[in-house]
């Protein structure tokens, strides 16, 4: 079940390579990611020092009053990812161009998981093609369709 998308990567970004990680969380996230609270619009994952991080991701504590003291709801979150993984991620983030962008936020059996990927921004051009592409899917369905009850 997916509780949190950004659904603004897919317009703004050519998906290269997609890849799961698991979150390390506190309980008050957890439970406010599984109410559908939080937001990812705007948030990164950096590489650094060996290890793999989300920030600039938004999740509030479940009840504010009862949120742990200085509580930071864009705090920066680890991410639980093997050592091939996150040097596969360094090697690629060194090419010029490539972002690591979130995706989504969603359960794996009980586990919440970070859905993200390697991204290229795309060019203005390149998103009037992709609506160009869409309306013309559209416009063929339709045609079937009608076609069928004709």
């Amino acid at each position: 079940m997916v509780y949190i998308t950004n659904k603004q990567v897919k317009r703004q970004y050519e998906i290269l390579k997609t890849y799961r990680a698991g979150l390390s969380l506190l309980g008050t996230e957890t439970k406010s990611i599984r109410t559908g609270k939080g937001s990812l619009v705007g948030a990164t994952v950096l590489v650094r020092g060996g290890e793999a991080f989300l920030v600039n991701a938004t999740i509030p504590a479940h009840q504010e009053k009862n949120a742990p003291s200085g509580y930071d709801p864009d705090r920066t979150r680890k991410l639980l990812l093997t050592k091939p993984e996150v040097r596969e991620l360094h090697t690629a983030l060194e090419k010029k161009g490539l972002t690591l962008v979130p995706m989504e936020i969603y359960n794996s059996r009980r586990k919440l998981k970070l859905g993200f990927a390697i991204a290229r921004k795309k060019n203005p051009r390149d998103k009037r093609e992709d609506l160009k592409r869409r309306d013309a899917d559209r416009d063929r369905r339709r045609s079937l369709q009608d076609d069928r009850y004709d």
